[in-house]
């Protein structure tokens, strides 16, 4: 039995958006603990020509609401990408949440074969749904979740690859 696009998506958005709630309450308690301002983690970043920790957040929750969005043709909330606070991240990832939980499976069906065109850098290129999720939408989520676990373990917050599965079915 092929595995649908709703499972293939949503389910697997709301289990990073958990990975970013847990990392959100790590850099709230390591801040705490050390005597930081958390608004120092919220602005942390790799390297100067990367995005921080809240563009991090702000691209993973992006990428959720917009690959259903393209998906379906269901309007995703915009987000004005503000967030400087531990608590602005929290909003948005609920927000985000929200969103998803508004869709139900067979929003899903049929979007596998389903054109989906983006601009990336000009480059004009269209995918087929599946192609579209498999090849993009999640490689591009997963990066932006791996990108602000390492930001944190760069900042010395105490996260693990256990954090970064989340709870495991």
């Amino acid at each position: 039995m092929p595995i649908s696009m709703y499972r293939l998506t949503v389910p697997v958005f709301q289990h990073g958006l958990e990975t970013l709630k847990t990392y959100l309450d790590k850099a709230e308690a390591f801040a705490k603990e050390k005597g930081i301002d958390s608004a120092d983690l919220v602005a942390a970043r790799l390297s100067s020509d990367m995005l921080p920790f809240s563009g991090q957040f702000q691209r993973a929750t992006d990428s959720a609401k917009l690959a259903i969005a393209r998906l379906t043709g269901i309007d995703a909330p915009k987000f004005e990408d503000n967030e400087a606070t531990i608590a602005e991240l929290r909003e948005r990832v609920a927000k985000t949440e929200i969103y998803l939980g508004t869709v139900a499976p067979a929003a899903l069906d049929g979007t596998e074969t389903r054109e989906i065109t983006l601009s990336p850098g000009g480059n004009k290129i269209t995918f087929r749904g599946d192609e579209y999720v498999m090849t993009f939408a999640l490689p591009n989520f997963f990066f932006h979740l791996t990108t602000a676990h390492a930001i944190l373990r760069s900042q010395g917050v105490p996260v693990g690859k256990m954090d970064y599965l989340g709870r495991l079915a």
